[in-house]
């Protein structure tokens, strides 16, 4: 544990130049005693640290200093290659570096590590495409993942549901999911999402901004969905299902089959269950539920009931 906190934080004083005791102290959660006495096993074992100190003061690397990537188990290459999304690094701009990135990951590695973690990148594929889609990058992604990097202002004309509109906003970071890239981004004081595609319009401004210091695009990528999800799905509707039903709602909207899962009755002696599941809409719960043909009875809401049975008359009309 401890050596691999040294190793952090001989990596956090190269990236970011002068740090604190006490800064580093709260990144690791230790005391800034013990942020002391790792500064000094360090400086012991060879590595040039200073400390500077005042109110800007900190610990330092000399100038010049780097650590080789070294310290690499097996299982650590193995993942970084894993997680290396090929397709996304190409959606920024930067397929050819991220290329050459692995390749030097594999050339710093020993030997048995480096051959173990090419044949994980040789072996596993992530396509994070749903089926019969096509991945089509939004044109502007590269530039707008400059603008994130370099933390500059951009001034965007975005199609929202509503309207087209202006807005002037701090990019923080850019999220992949479900094939396609959304937008995390400060507008009036608070982070809010955008979906990439939607951007009609881009400009890049010469001002910096500065990035909240505690701001965690992974955790608010996390509670944004959970609180969108829950903010969507505020309708219910009481549904029959056969077990084949079931299975086909897994595919259509796995909310509603999870909330199936939790608490269900049996209704029928072939293995019916009536359950209550979270809808969005009446005329978008009609549109899922249509997948699944006989295979489901939507006992209320009434409207919802009315609207399939009027869609089942209209297409035994075609067939009659």
């Amino acid at each position: 544990m401890r050596a691999s906190r040294l190793l952090s934080i001989l990596i956090l004083l190269q990236m970011r130049g002068r740090v604190s005791a006490e800064a580093l102290a709260a990144e690791f959660e230790v005391s800034v005693r013990t942020i002391h006495r790792d500064i000094d096993q360090l400086s012991a074992a060879g590595v040039p640290i200073y400390a500077e100190r005042g109110r800007n003061g900190g610990f330092q690397l000399h100038e010049g200093y780097r650590t080789k990537l070294t310290g690499f188990t097996a299982s650590e290459a193995e993942a970084l290659l894993l997680s290396g999304a090929g397709r996304a690094a190409s959606d920024l701009g930067i397929g050819p570096e991220a290329a050459a990135a692995q390749l030097k990951l594999l050339a710093s590695l020993p030997p048995d590590s480096g051959a173990s973690a090419q044949r994980v990148a040789q072996r596993f594929h992530l396509d994070p495409v749903n089926w019969y889609a096509r991945a089509e990058p939004p044109p502007l992604l590269p530039t707008l993942a400059d603008a994130v990097w370099r933390a500059k202002r951009i001034r965007v004309r975005y199609e929202s549901w509503k309207d087209v509109v202006a807005r002037e906003l701090s990019p923080l970071g850019l999220v992949l999911k479900g094939g396609l890239w959304y937008l995390v981004a400060f507008a009036k004081d608070a982070p809010r999402t955008y979906r990439v595609s939607n951007i009609l319009s881009l400009d890049v401004l010469d001002k910096d901004f500065t990035r909240p210091k505690r701001f965690d695009l992974s955790k608010f990528w996390g509670e944004w969905v959970s609180e969108f999800e829950a903010r969507l799905l505020r309708g219910r509707a009481v549904v029959k299902l056969s077990p084949t039903g079931l299975k086909w709602l897994r595919e259509v909207s796995p909310a509603a089959a999870q909330a199936v899962d939790a608490e269900h009755t049996k209704c029928k002696p072939d293995g019916w269950v009536r359950a209550q599941i979270p809808i969005e809409n009446v005329t978008y719960a009609r549109r899922q539920l249509l997948n699944l043909g006989g295979e489901v009875e939507v006992v209320s809401p009434p409207e919802l009931r009315a609207e399939l049975a009027a869609e089942a008359e209209r297409i035994r009309s075609y067939y009659a």
